[in-house]
């Protein structure tokens, strides 16, 4: 198997023979159908496309199933059912075991819901096996302890809860792709799509970068290599009591792009210039002048997506005369450039046209007596 290869490095690749690479992805009520098919999809595709196999020659590089506490149809929480292809109870052990993303409810994760597939996982883990969670799949795999103290990643919209339920695991949301452990064997992927860059690194780390490739131009996937940070809408943090810096929040929200903010704001306080930074920092986990800067990107990324604005005009919308200082800004917060994120984020005009055509259409028809 080529677990033994994986215990002796970081980025192993299977010798002849050892393939296929046993991957076992786990559905829950909670799992999201479309990430956990779409997983099945990609990495079963050498078996049923014409796609090259590389050093694992005549056999598929890959041999994926459905894990769940038993076997049979699975309600997941689109209400798709899902086939349980093999019951954990005395499955053998996989070289991957990947928990796809699910759904939390409105009062979040509970722990301690699944502990027969937590016990399971830890299992797979001493018997060799890498662990990796596609966005939120997180959840499930912090309960075992195994990631405790290492590196991780969640979807952006679940940071927080995350942190809130497993503090002692720490989050980089904006983070694509997180591997971690010893032996590079606890591995996630953030939000949403990135499970992409989740099953193209497999492809790449255990049948070799030729056959992701292959795989990527066959699905259209992408890298997401910019990072997560330019889909992260910025929400400063108002779960505190500080009545003061919430009523500063609140006027600065409407007036982020007047000259000198900072100083506009403590002068509307009551509080010392050091008093009002202090509380400002400990209420928000932000600097003042940060927490303009991240409303004021804020604002640009939406003028960027909907209007056709140049730059220049739009950095001195949002607060900046120096237009060079506002696109190094923007880069740095986004890890794109104003035009590279208007270039991704713009809505196409194919779908625009599209969307006013519908409009008229709808118009007309709610005019008819």
């Amino acid at each position: 198997m080529p677990r033994a290869a994986l215990a002796t490095g970081r980025h192993p690749t299977p010798a002849p023979g050892e393939f296929p690479v046993t991957v076992s992805l786990v559905a829950l009520p909670e799992s999201s159908a479309a990430t956990l098919f779409g997983l099945f999809d990609v990495l079963n595709a050498f078996g049923v496309m014409d796609l090259p196999r590389g050093a694992a020659g005549s056999d598929a590089p890959f041999a994926v199933e459905i894990v769940g506490e038993r076997v049979g149809p699975l309600q997941v929480a689109s209400g798709v059912p899902v086939p349980v292809q093999r019951a954990i109870d005395g499955h053998e052990t996989s070289d991957i075991v990947i928990v796809p993303s699910i759904l939390l409810p409105r009062d979040g994760w509970r722990p301690g819901r699944y502990p027969r597939l937590v016990d399971w996982l830890r299992a797979q883990h001493a018997g060799g096996a890498a662990l990796c969670s596609a966005c939120s799949g997180l959840f499930l795999l912090a309960e075992t302890g195994l990631f405790d103290g290492r590196d991780a990643t969640v979807h952006y919209g679940y940071a927080s809860s995350f942190q809130a339920t497993f503090s002692a695991v720490p989050v980089h949301s904006e983070r694509v792709l997180v591997v971690a452990g010893s032996r590079g064997e606890l591995i996630s992927s953030g939000a949403s799509t990135s499970w992409h860059d989740l099953a193209l690194y497999l492809i790449a780390r255990y049948a070799g970068p030729t056959l992701a490739q292959e795989v990527a131009r066959a699905f259209a996937l992408q890298w997401h290599q910019e990072g997560l940070a330019p889909y992260i809408a910025f929400q400063g943090r108002t779960d505190h009591d500080d009545g003061e810096i919430r009523g500063a929040q609140e006027w600065l929200a409407r007036h982020f792009a007047v000259a000198s903010p900072v100083e506009a704001m403590v002068e509307r306080s009551r509080l010392a210039t050091r008093t009002f930074k202090r509380r400002f920092v400990r209420a928000t986990g932000l600097t003042p002048l940060a927490y303009v800067q991240r409303l004021r990107v804020e604002e640009a990324k939406r003028r960027l997506e909907r209007t056709e604005a140049p730059v220049d005009e739009i950095a001195w919308r949002v607060g900046y005369e120096d237009p060079a200082f506002f696109r190094r800004l923007f880069k740095r917060t986004t890890g794109l450039s104003p035009g590279a994120y208007r270039r991704r984020f713009r809505i196409p005009d194919f779908a625009s046209a599209a969307g006013e055509a519908g409009g008229a259409r709808n118009r007309r028809m709610r005019s008819r007596p």
